[in-house]
């Protein structure tokens, strides 16, 4: 294993592997980087998981055409994952390359999908990895996504609860950098948002100070507000956070919240068949006041029913 190791680090690394939009791409320096991981946070339905399956075919992809021809272990918590939208991206994205049924099985194929639904499963699955990842030659890891087993198996306002809650995420989040770092990959994660309302006792495990990064986390007093799920242990540990929020029934938002590289900014973008494309060429940074927070982060909705959507969407995450 060590003679298999020594050579694969001796072999060319890319830096980052392309998301294919490009002005997102210039803005990261490249794309998602490797050897570290990038977290997709978002509400329901924003593209999370599209983005995920987009990303696990131009892994597969030919170096030479921006991917890192290899193959990918796909961790799915939610049963989102889609093997006919994985084919329907291909061929609408790349059609020239997916023109025969043999390219797409064979990408297909590359795509190592593990249902894991529990907290245990996630973390067994995870540190059995090192070894497909020689044998495989997987190039990309996804897990989609970390809150929802975490969520599910921790009630967060249990003191005793959110010591172990931090102590399972730390343990997930020091081997997926493990993984990250020694083989030079790029580890993809999705989180989930919570709401957060001005002036009420919430659950410090599922905040996430505005000082790590852009969280999405200001508005008036009394108001609800929108951050990331899993609060500042979990938020420390990811390297790139990109958040998802809606702008309009058509239009979605993507900005970089926290980066080594790259300056907070904002694209917009739609969901097609051939995956997320961004509608602007460039891109703008923004600032913290200028965000969208709590009802332009959920799905648009009338005026009568955006109080009980956001009721709803409050019990629902706490």
């Amino acid at each position: 294993a060590y003679g298999i190791k020594a050579q694969r680090s001796a072999d060319f690394s890319p830096a980052f592997l392309s998301t294919t939009l490009s002005a997102l791409d210039e803005a990261l320096h490249g794309g998602v980087a490797c050897g570290s991981l990038t977290e997709i946070t978002g509400p329901p339905g924003c593209g999370k998981t599209q983005f995920c399956i987009m990303m696990s075919i131009l892994a597969t992809l030919p170096t030479n055409m921006g991917g890192l021809e290899g193959a990918v272990v796909y961790i799915d918590t939610e049963s989102a994952f889609s093997a006919e939208r994985l084919v329907e991206i291909a061929e609408s994205r790349f059609p020239r390359y997916f023109n025969t049924e043999e390219k797409l099985l064979l990408t297909s194929s590359k795509v190592h999908l593990y249902r894991e639904l529990t907290c245990d499963e996630v973390l067994q699955r995870i540190e059995s990895l090192e070894e497909e990842i020689i044998s495989k030659g997987i190039k990309l890891v996804i897990l989609d996504s970390v809150a929802s087993v975490v969520r599910k198996e921790f009630d967060a306002q249990l003191q005793g609860n959110l010591k172990e809650r931090n102590k399972f995420l730390a343990r997930e989040a020091s081997s997926l950098k493990y993984l990250a770092e020694e083989f030079s990959i790029p580890v993809i994660l999705t989180n989930q948002i919570t709401t957060h309302l001005s002036g009420a006792l919430a659950s410090q495990a599922d905040l996430v100070s505005p000082a790590d990064d852009l969280s999405l986390s200001e508005g008036t007093s009394g108001s609800s507000c929108v951050i990331a799920a899993l609060g500042n242990t979990w938020s420390h540990s990811v390297n790139t956070r990109l958040i998802l929020q809606y702008l309009d029934s058509e239009r979605r938002q993507i900005l970089i919240a926290k980066s080594p590289l790259a300056p907070f900014t904002s694209f917009v973008y739609t969901i097609k068949e051939e995956g997320l494309v961004l509608q602007e060429t460039t891109f703008c940074s923004v600032t913290q006041a200028e965000l969208n927070w709590a009802p332009a982060i959920l799905p648009p909705q009338p005026p009568e029913q955006l109080g009980l959507q956001m009721r709803h969407h409050t019990q629902l995450i706490f």
